[in-house]
């Protein structure tokens, strides 16, 4: 299904594409700040949206979780194939979707349209080995198996986790990002929680929506930041209880979203295994994560 539409696909240059949850839902909230009373009501006087775009005073987030706001190019457009219809045809731009898929395995049609913008976060491999560990026995359909951290470290070092080696997918946004900032945006994770409304505001600015200088004295860059904080998703009934798809659970995507966690779960014979690995794979390439050991 994905290797039939990516020729067919009708990529805008407005469109948008990006991966994680947290990201998920600043970006939405960030393109469509000016719908909601939540952020800024001078804003939302001087553009109005119309009402099928906003529930009044109440936020998307609040009854959606950013999965189904932000889709999925392989979880969930490509399975569908009314969406393909409906993203081509029919929804606004500009449009914002998401995706695991490697740079090098991206459509053409994304690559090569030069106003269209990739927004990239990576993060310490040694969480990412923890999240993906969580998250992987999270799922309904795979309880039964309860997959030690250990197998997780080694088909981690082995390249063999789902889209490929961790150190190849990184690495190809990063080097994009290198030679064309003006399409690729790489974002550390570790940076957006250390300095959230400075790398809030140059993803804004990235996709040709920044702040204003009534926004910001307005504190809208904080409500944002607020209204997509973990403790805040989290507890929204959709991100409890609801599904994004069968047996897969919206509460699974939020868990601690704490840097360093990895600390709690990895051994030090793991930590070396994986920091000599990360180390001559990123080697020459610039890009290091500071809270490597």
């Amino acid at each position: 299904m994905f290797l039939e539409h990516t020729r067919l696909n009708n990529i805008r240059p407005s469109n948008i594409f990006r991966g994680c949850t947290w990201l998920k839902a600043l970006l939405f909230s960030i393109l469509n700040r000016n719908k909601h009373d939540h952020y800024n009501k001078s804003i939302h006087q001087q553009c109005p949206a119309p009402s099928s775009s906003s529930r009044g005073n109440q936020h998307l987030l609040t009854t959606t979780t950013p999965h189904l706001l932000v889709p999925s190019f392989e979880f969930t457009i490509y399975a569908n194939p009314e969406m393909i219809h409906e993203l081509s045809t029919r929804s606004p731009s500009p449009r914002l979707m998401s995706t695991h898929i490697p740079y090098a395995f991206l459509p053409d049609s994304i690559k090569h349209c030069s106003k269209s913008r990739i927004v990239y976060v990576s993060r310490n491999p040694l969480d990412v080995i923890v999240s993906l560990w969580h998250f992987a026995n999270g799922h309904a359909e795979r309880r039964l198996h309860d997959w030690s951290i250990e197998y997780f470290v080694d088909m981690f070092c082995g390249g063999e986790i789902n889209f490929g080696p961790y150190w190849d997918h990184v690495l190809g946004f990063w080097k994009e990002s290198l030679e064309r900032p003006e399409k690729v945006l790489f974002l550390k994770y570790e940076d957006l929680k250390k300095d959230s409304v400075g790398q809030l505001k140059k993803i804004a600015k990235f996709v040709g929506l920044p702040f204003s200088q009534e926004e910001e004295n307005d504190g809208v860059v904080e409500q944002i930041l607020e209204m997509c904080s973990l403790s805040k998703l989290k507890n929204f009934d959709v991100n409890k209880y609801g599904e994004v798809r069968p047996n897969v659970h919206n509460k699974i995507f939020f868990r601690k979203g704490q840097v360093g966690d990895w600390i709690n779960h990895l051994t030090p014979s793991m930590v070396e295994r994986v920091n000599m690995i990360i180390k001559q794979k990123f080697s020459g390439s610039g890009l290091s994560f500071s809270t490597l050991n």
